[in-house]
C-alpha cells in the first residue's frame, strides 16, 4: 500500500509486527498497543524505533505516560462505518499534545481524508486511494467551522478577528 505523507509518496521503513512474531534487533517496527504495555520496559532498551497501533477500541488515555518515545502512532480503521479512531486522533493531538507522526492505516477512504487531517492525523496507509486524491480531498473545503487539530482556523475566527 502507498503511503501517503507531506504531501508525497513515501517509503515507509515501518514494518508492523504482530503479538506473536518476535521482534528484530534494528529496525522501525509497530505493535498493538497491548504489546507495548506490556513490553514497554524492554523496548526502551533497544536501539530501534518504536510504533504503537491503535484499535477502535483501545483506549488512548494509556500512551500517555509514553508519549515522548514512541515516533509513530498507526490509528487502525477496521470499516468506513468506524469513527472512533477520529477521536483517538485528536486526544492524541489536543488534549495530550502528540507531536509525533499519526498514520490512518485499515479501511482507509479518499472521502475521509479531509476528516481524518482535521482531526490530526498527518499520514495515509492507503490502498484505495492514489496521491491526487488525497491531495484533492485535502483541498475540498476552504473553510472549516468548528476548532480541530488539523490546524485550520474556523470561520468564525476569522470572521471575528479572534
Amino acid at each position: 500500500m502507498p503511503l501517503i505523507k507531506h504531501g508525497a509518496e513515501s517509503d515507509d521503513p515501518w514494518d508492523y509486527v504482530e503479538d506473536e512474531t518476535d521482534l528484530s534487533d534494528g529496525g522501525y517496527f509497530t505493535v498493538r498497543l497491548s504489546r507495548f504495555l506490556a513490553e514497554a520496559p524492554t523496548l526502551s532498551d533497544r536501539n530501534t524505533r518504536v510504533g504503537v497501533r491503535l484499535a477502535s477500541d483501545d483506549n488512548v488515555e494509556e500512551l500517555v505516560p509514553y508519549l515522548q518515545q514512541i515516533q509513530l502512532i498507526e490509528i487502525d480503521f477496521p470499516k468506513y462505518t468506524d469513527g472512533r479512531g477520529y477521536s483517538q486522533a485528536q486526544l492524541l493531538r489536543r488534549r495530550y499534545g502528540y507531536e509525533g507522526e499519526l498514520r490512518a492505516v485499515g479501511h482507509v477512504l479518499r472521502d475521509q481524508i479531509f476528516y481524518m487531517n482535521r482531526s490530526g492525523i498527518d499520514a495515509y496507509d492507503t490502498a484505495r486511494a492514489d496521491l491526487p486524491s488525497v491531495l484533492e480531498a485535502l483541498k475540498e473545503f476552504s473553510a472549516v467551522y468548528q476548532p480541530g487539530a488539523g490546524g485550520q482556523v474556523p470561520a468564525f475566527r476569522k470572521r471575528h478577528g479572534s
